[in-house]
């Protein structure tokens, strides 16, 4: 009797935490839900993984999408914005998130001229999430804006990124730990050195032999099994446990992502062991 109590309370306590842990930026299945919204859930629930980062319904209804999800005990907790809407009409994306019952807000890029981006563009984008963020966490949101690689250009003693950084009062980010790497930064001394303003990550691993560059553009074939290319996953997912990171949402761009996906699921929960 004492096993099978043991064994309720763990499944009560451990389970879910572990559940919410590891989730999925819907935009890895984009071209599997081109043609079958329904079936790429299913590829979804057949992972084992519950929790997303979305924002769209792919032309179904919010509440048939929603149905779709609740049968398959999936649930939509962050979504994404577009920088002109967080600027021009954050009472839409508020209203998109809470439709989903999203508690996280996600800003994946800044349009700019070309490859230009300077301090100018650094304070306008850092003024543009702070105003935003404010509102968004007035009504239960948290704005966490994905850096994409140009943000890690030289600014003072640092980057461009600590200027955003040290001067993000109403906003966080989600770390792209793919980005982060190919733009110049290094993920897990960023997580160090600002470890209250990471509150999403994004798991992707780069294929060895890439350069990066501050262009924030790659061929999306270089998106590798976790744990096979060149960033460290293992190093970005301990510290991210330490800091209490609430949802890693592994992203998968390649062409070989309903492959590579369960292969890094099995990376990640072997990292549960060590």
């Amino acid at each position: 009797m004492k096993k099978i109590l043991a064994f309720i309370l763990f499944t009560i306590l451990v389970v879910p935490m572990t559940a919410q842990e590891v989730g999925l930026q819907l935009y890895s299945l984009r071209n599997q839900f081109k043609t079958d919204v329904t079936g790429s859930l299913d590829i979804i629930q057949s992972w084992g993984i519950t929790k997303l980062e979305g924002g769209g319904t792919y032309g179904m209804s919010m509440e048939d999408f929603q149905k779709e999800l609740a049968s398959r005990n999936l649930s939509v907790v962050s979504v994404g914005a577009g920088f002109e809407e967080l600027e021009k009409d954050p009472q839409k994306i508020i209203d998109n998130a809470k439709a989903f019952g999203a508690t996280y807000v996600m800003c994946a890029w800044v349009p700019h001229d070309d490859n230009k981006w300077d301090l100018e563009e650094t304070q306008h984008a850092t003024e543009v999430f702070n105003t935003a963020g404010k509102i968004l966490k007035e009504n239960g949101l948290t704005l966490a804006y994905h850096a994409h690689g140009y943000e890690f250009r030289p600014y003072k003693d640092g980057t461009l990124f600590d200027y955003m950084a040290e001067n993000a009062t109403d906003f966080t980010f989600e770390l792209d730990v793919y980005w982060a790497h190919h733009g110049g930064g290094d993920p897990l001394a960023l997580m160090k050195k600002y470890p209250n303003k990471m509150s999403l990550m994004h798991l992707k691993d780069m294929e060895h032999g890439i350069k990066g560059n501050n262009t924030g553009h790659e061929d999306v074939e270089t998106n590798v099994v976790l744990g096979t290319g060149q960033v460290d996953i293992a190093g970005v997912v301990a510290e991210a446990k330490k800091l209490g990171i609430e949802y890693m949402f592994i992203e998968d761009e390649s062409s070989r992502v309903v492959e590579q996906v369960p292969q890094s699921l099995k990376f990640l929960e072997s990292q549960k062991k060590l």
